[in-house]
């Protein structure tokens, strides 16, 4: 994976303001209806794990195998069995990743990335890129919530 100032900026933004981008999305995943069941988490644990993602997506951004690191960071969380065991359904869970990943585009707009056209491609190369390290947590989060059901 290429790394561009632009890239480095957005990763940046998510390591030094993990804490800040991980309460606004508890915000949103709290009060919103389609992730009711997070309500009953304790809100110092969401705030943790997704503070430790924000600050580790840099880890699986520009792995060899970013899959696999992303199955890591899940891991060493135990992220998937901690939502299983507190009973959180499947489409919410994979409702709060999709909320996780647009906070951070949320929380940088106000960040001013991005100011000339090679800032603009940059851009649309890190937006893939972290679209394709959620994909793979969604994927993996559906596979072993269908494996821990049996």
């Amino acid at each position: 994976m290429r790394r561009g100032i632009l890239t480095d900026k957005l990763l940046d933004v998510c390591e030094h303001h993990a804490e800040k981008i991980a309460e606004q999305w508890y915000q949103a995943v709290s009060t919103n209806p389609r992730t009711s069941s997070y309500r009953s988490i304790p809100k110092e644990m969401c705030l943790s794990q997704a503070a430790f993602l924000y600050k580790n997506l840099r880890s699986a951004y520009f792995s060899d195998n970013s899959f696999q690191q992303v199955r890591q960071l899940l891991d060493q969380l135990q992220y998937i069995e901690g939502l299983y065991a507190k009973g959180v359904p499947l489409p919410e869970a994979i409702y709060a990743l999709v909320l996780m990943r647009r906070h951070i585009w949320l929380y940088s707009e106000f960040q001013v990335l991005c100011n000339t056209a090679l800032d603009l491609q940059q851009e649309i190369e890190s937006i893939n890129r972290t679209l394709l390290l959620f994909d793979y947590a969604t994927y993996i989060l559906a596979q072993e919530y269908h494996e821990m059901a049996g």
